[in-house]
């Protein structure tokens, strides 16, 4: 039997990797400060990033959703994984040999359920990729050689091919070790009339891929006329690792294109995502199986970062026919904020990317992206073209057609812009006459959404505070008064080393929100700055001192903000100076309550008890200006001071 993880494996394994890169596999990020990198959440569609990431702490946290933690519970909520295989992939992921405590290192671990579907998906695609320079496989490599792949490109992409033979792939994989129930699971296989048998057959297949590179299915597509199964491509059906409205084919290959030069491709077909790559396209990507939907264009968000209003681009290849047409409309009745980076490329004569590769090269290919028509436009010029613009009645029809859907557009300058552009596709001279016309529209689109009853202009912007059963409310994390409190807690669960004792000398009471009162005690609980831990374990540590959800989220959130400072360098000073200022306004409330007390005592009654107080109060507040001055000497160094 499989022994358990050891925690000094755990910890030795989350030290080792780098939780940057991890999740950069998802999230596009960029630098957002000393020690932080940003970017959209992938746990909440978002339009701005709160999703920071602290690499010297090896934490991330969502401002927006609460979401946050260590390496391993973003793996956890990422692929919908358990904890021992989330350590157990980035041991593998770092060459980490664990050492099962009741098992040595001769235990082979059952990696769990997602880890066994990939590694019979690998072994899968290797089988297929071998099976393509089989005798059998010449007319799927006609197929990819009459389209100018050669075997360079097979391998690129992991081309292979599917043999006649029905059980030829569950024998082999059974062979290795894997279970017919593990096959089925991972969607490669079935059962038959006499037993288990492939799920593909005679078909060249594509093997598909998540964002970390791992296969997690394959599409196959039909190379002759008597293959009963059903349709010209079949896919993988959904499994625990195969989401056909979140896959998008090549998207291992093209991520960091993408997120590099803001730019992504969506076109029709394995073969266009081919052509696009060789052509020098290489931030081209196509759905599996399915229309491109709202969890792809989530997926492709996130590495395009379109947090800035023209920062980043999709360029949709649609057919120019009738479902093309239906496609952008789709586009163009969505998200308004995208769909104003949003392009359509229409090759000539219908071909798609491949056909216009293979006629006419890959320049030919570069210059259709390059050609690409703003969506707005497409969509308008569509409408315009199904009206007869030569005479009066077909421009004032087209005009009832367009004027509205131009009023869709939310951007200001940008519906005006299209509003003097249509009367010029129109042909109609009183220019201002369509700009009225389309802004009376928009005017009277935006009543119709703020009439809604019941809704308060502005109310959905804000959501109330989040409050578990039997927690304190969550304190505002801009609240001035709380100010040096919030920092100070941030201070001892980012840098435990350097807060040290001038924050384990605070008292608990010096803290006045009950959240933040809960978090100290919890440090203390953990052992305090001088337990010795560091980084995301010891965050981990703290957090387990409470099972309220609320304060748990709390100390993630507070544990991942960025402290204001200008540099690395000045930390030590800033968080000397947050400590003293916290310190200060404690030993302040102690001395105004000294102060209440001596005025109701009387000095000729108990002169004894009276000078004892007066000598507190005096060495109180000797003990409050040399915090100030300590604080008022090292306030310099927060970023902007």
């Amino acid at each position: 039997m499989a022994g358990r993880i050891p925690d000094r494996d755990i910890a030795a394994i989350r030290e080792r990797v780098r939780i940057e890169d991890v999740v950069g596999e998802y999230v596009a990020l960029k630098r957002a400060g000393a020690d932080s990198i940003k970017g959209l959440c992938p746990f909440h569609d978002e339009k701005s990033p709160s999703f920071h990431v602290r690499p010297n702490h090896g934490l991330f946290h969502c401002f927006g959703c609460g979401e946050g933690g260590d390496v391993y519970k973003f793996l956890q909520q990422m692929e919908h994984i358990g904890f021992v295989e989330a350590v157990e992939q980035m041991a593998d992921r770092i060459g980490y040999q664990i050492n099962y405590e009741g098992g040595g290192t001769s235990v082979q671990r059952d990696r769990g359920t997602r880890s066994r579907l990939v590694a019979a998906n690998a072994a899968a695609q290797e089988f297929y990729a071998a099976m393509l320079h089989e005798p059998e496989a010449e007319t799927a490599r006609k197929y990819l050689t009459d389209r100018n792949f050669d075997k360079a490109v097979w391998q690129q992409f992991g081309c292979g091919y599917a043999p006649a033979g029905w059980d030829g792939l569950t024998k082999h994989l059974q062979r290795l070790g894997f279970e017919f129930k593990e096959l089925e699971a991972a969607g490669l296989s079935k059962q038959g009339k006499r037993g288990p048998i492939d799920r593909f057959h005679r078909r060249l297949l594509w093997p598909i891929r998540n964002l970390g590179g791992e296969v997690i299915g394959f599409g196959a597509r039909k190379l002759f006329d008597d293959d009963t199964m059903p349709g010209k491509y079949v896919n993988t059906p959904e499994t625990l690792l195969y989401k056909k409205s979140q896959v998008l084919f090549g998207l291992d290959h093209a991520k960091r294109d993408i997120s590099k030069g803001h730019q992504a491709v969506v076109v029709e077909g394995y073969t266009d995502v081919m052509a696009m790559h060789l052509a020098g396209v290489k931030t081209a990507v196509a759905s599996c199986g399915t229309a491109f939907g709202e969890e792809h264009l989530q997926v492709l968000r996130r590495l395009l970062m379109d947090d800035n209003f023209w920062r980043g681009e999709i360029i949709y290849t649609f057919d120019g026919d009738a479902a093309g047409q239906a496609a952008a409309l789709k586009a163009f009745s969505g998200d308004q904020r995208l769909a104003g980076q949003t392009y359509i490329a229409i090759a000539p004569d219908g071909q798609d990317p491949c056909e216009l590769r293979q006629h006419s090269g890959d320049g030919a290919v570069r210059d259709l992206v390059a050609r690409r028509t703003p969506l707005y436009e497409f969509v308008i010029r569509g409408l315009l073209a199904e009206h007869n613009l030569d005479d009066v009645e077909g421009r004032v029809e087209a005009l009832r057609r367009t004027v509205p859907v131009v009023a869709q557009i939310k951007d200001n300058a940008t519906r005006k812009g299209y509003a003097t552009k249509l009367a010029g596709w129109v042909g109609w001279d009183d220019i201002q006459l369509v700009v009225r016309r389309v802004g009376e529209e928009a005017k009277k689109n935006r009543m119709g959404t703020n009439a809604t009853p019941g809704l308060k202009q502005g109310a959905a912007a804000i959501p109330a505070p989040r409050v578990e059963e039997g927690s304190s409310v969550r304190p505002a994390p801009n609240d001035p008064v709380l100010y040096a409190q919030r920092q100070s807690l941030s201070a001892a669960l980012q840098y435990p080393g350097i807060a040290g004792v001038a924050f384990d000398a605070i008292d608990a009471a010096a803290f006045t929100h009950p959240a933040y009162v809960a978090v100290r005690l919890m440090i203390a609980q953990a052992g305090g700055t001088a337990a010795g831990l560091s980084g995301a374990e010891w965050v981990a540590a703290v957090a387990d001192h409470t099972d309220d959800l609320m304060i748990r989220a709390l100390v993630s959130e507070l544990a991942n903000e960025q402290l204001p400072v200008r540099s690395q360098n000045d930390t030590p000073r800033f968080i000397t100076a947050i400590l003293a200022r916290t310190q200060e306004a404690w030993v302040g409330r102690q001395i105004a309550e000294l102060k209440s007390k001596l005025q109701r005592l009387s000095a000729s009654e108990e002169p004894d008890t009276y000078m004892t107080l007066f000598g507190d109060l005096v060495a109180l507040e000797q003990y409050r200006k040399s915090l100030a001055a300590q604080a008022m000497g090292n306030e310099g160094y927060a970023a902007g001071a």
